[in-house]
């Protein structure tokens, strides 16, 4: 009894003295307006020259895309499919100034760059970068950029999936932030924020044949890359030259022919040193599920000794090797296994790995489920 009646005494003080209970982040209850003004002036769009050698006519043409300035040294994000192999890029602040941009560095395979502008910014507002390791399913996400060029756009939605994998991501290593946010082209490299107003992503693909499905780079991601793409301009990562998916028991089930657990090749990049170790693709498109396999190739049973009984843990061992790594494969092909070993180099920039670059033509990348680069 006289618990509950310490109970009701301090449910009285607290209601008298104007305390009430937190209820989530109540440090995150800025109106939305005030919220808009105050980080929208960190966001820049972004215009770049398109020069298309292939064409007699028509050869030029200009892509718009968003980005974010993050520090009053002039660095700005955006997407590397805004800027890569652009010419003349230029960033316009959002109190109309127009400044000449320098590429510093670019990760098509990310899709992430850096660039720098020579304008003075002490006083301006940055984007404070968050923590997306703690983004939550239903979290508010507000996207602020410039589509179609309509500048300084916000559009609102929730935080509705995460660690989602795109069938056409290059490397099929990135997992992605997936929000109902309407985004659109134009809003590629702009800011995916919090209620906070602290960046958690950057937006940079929607799902076709979708209604508000898009996509943003982690933001942690990018912060571990940035150091790289300054000092090198570019991500050093390792090239094994292999493409393909899972293999899982009920697919052999299924399809009824010799294959084993692991990760089916169903292309092999030219003149990667899967190719040069006599790696093989695929040979047979087949559809399952509505899910199309390229069958026929080599299945990677295990890599350095380590089994790959299911796609994390292929991605895991990917994710560790480094240039110069030495490599051991085994793999099953024909109903005989084999063991091959390479050492890996370093990873050119692939054709396949450049985004399509014109806002008004959207090409799909691969996949079931292609994705479309928003510029």
């Amino acid at each position: 009894m006289k618990g509950y009646l310490f109970l009701i005494l301090i449910v009285s003080i607290i209601t008298a003295i104007g305390i009430t209970p937190a209820i989530g982040n109540t440090d995150c209850a800025e109106p939305m307006p005030e919220l808009f003004q105050r980080v929208s002036r960190s966001v820049v769009s972004i215009s770049a020259v398109v020069l298309d050698p292939s064409k007699i006519s028509g050869r030029i043409s200009t892509v718009t895309g968003s980005g974010f300035i993050i520090d009053d040294k002039g660095l700005v994000l955006t997407n590397s499919h805004v800027v890569f192999d652009r010419q003349a890029i230029t960033v316009t602040l959002d109190d109309g100034r127009k400044a000449e941009a320098k590429l510093l560095g670019a990760d098509p395979i990310f899709d992430l760059a850096v660039l720098r502008i020579e304008v003075p910014l002490k006083g301006h507002p940055v984007a404070v970068l968050g923590d997306s390791d703690s983004v939550r399913i239903g979290e508010d996400a507000l996207a602020i950029g410039n589509p179609f060029g309509l500048e300084q756009t916000l559009t609102r939605g929730v935080v509705s999936g995460l660690n989602r994998i795109l069938p056409g991501s290059p490397l099929l290593t990135l997992p992605l932030i997936q929000t109902d946010a309407s985004i659109n082209p134009g809003n590629s490299g702009g800011p995916l924020m919090n209620r906070c107003g602290k960046v958690i992503g950057i937006t940079t693909s929607i799902l076709a044949e979708a209604q508000n499905i898009g996509f943003a780079i982690p933001i942690n991601v990018t912060k571990s890359v940035i150091p790289e793409l300054i000092k090198h301009g570019r991500v050093i990562r390792p090239w094994l030259g292999v493409n393909g998916k899972q293999v899982k028991k009920d697919l052999m089930e299924i399809i009824n022919l010799p294959l084993v657990e692991g990760f089916l090749v169903e292309t092999v990049e030219p003149g990667s040193p899967a190719q040069q170790a006599g790696i093989n693709g695929g040979e047979l498109s087949v559809t399952i599920g509505g899910t199309e396999f390229l069958i026929g190739g080599d299945i990677i049973t295990e890599i350095n000794g380590q089994s790959l009984k299911d796609s994390k843990d292929f991605l895991k061992v990917i994710s560790s090797l480094k240039v110069g790594d030495k490599v051991g494969l085994t793999l099953f092909h024909k109903k005989e296994t084999r063991h091959v070993g390479l050492t890996l180099p370093e990873r050119p920039i692939l054709p396949s790995d450049i985004h399509p670059g014109s806002s008004s033509t959207l090409q799909p990348t691969r996949g079931r489920f292609p994705s479309f680069p928003l510029q």
